[in-house]
């Protein structure tokens, strides 16, 4: 159900994109918090420039009243309660907005990579070839299997169930899936609702 709630006539025109869903005064979902983060680092092991590119792009969709400067946009990714330092404070509406704009506009940069990173896998999946015979595949998931471990709490119940390096390639594959899912004209808004599928 679509909010009817006016629009914050102070907020940047861009948000109006995706829609206001009816959530609860304590910010987005804890589901939600950490979805947008993992989509984000899994955007940052496809792009070595990730947080630069993100804070150029928060400037590029005039969302730099929300996402101020690294230090902000850090405090955002902490509201994902699977990081170490995770952030109790919440992360509004407007803010989860924001992050998830910007990340599918990365993701339509990356459009082609994205698609034959997967292409390769199913390639790999088809002939029962292990990942590790694809020297690409295998760095970019390399890439992902770091950045969640030097970030997440590993005494996270959740973060346990990655321990091991196949299950971290199976979140990075599927993380990969649903940033090409990002990268069509409909993109940011199909991502936007399934990020609250169940939530509201």
């Amino acid at each position: 159900m679509v909010s009817t709630s006016p629009p914050d006539l102070s907020a940047p025109l861009i948000l109006e994109s995706l829609p206001n869903l009816p959530i609860s005064s304590d910010g987005c979902p804890r589901r939600t918090r950490m979805q947008i983060d993992l989509i984000l680092l899994a955007l940052e092991a496809l792009n070595l420039k990730g947080s630069e590119d993100i804070l150029a792009l928060s400037k590029q969709l005039e969302l730099q009243g929300i996402i101020k400067n690294r230090v902000v946009l850090w405090q955002l990714r902490c509201t994902n309660p699977l990081r170490r330092f995770s952030q109790r404070r919440p992360l509004t509406q407007d803010e989860a907005k924001a992050l998830v704009l910007i990340a599918c506009q990365l993701a339509r940069r990356m459009t082609v990579t994205i698609r034959q990173l997967l292409l390769e896998y199913e390639k790999l999946r088809e002939t029962q070839t292990p990942i590790e015979k694809s020297p690409r595949l295998s760095y970019f998931l390399e890439r992902f299997r770091a950045h969640f471990r030097a970030r997440m709490n590993p005494r996270r119940s959740m973060v346990m169930t990655y321990k091991s390096n196949e299950k971290l390639n199976e979140l990075g594959l599927k993380l990969f899936s649903q940033l090409l899912f990002c990268t069509g004209t409909a993109g940011p808004q199909r991502l936007w609702i399934s990020l609250f599928d169940g939530e509201v």
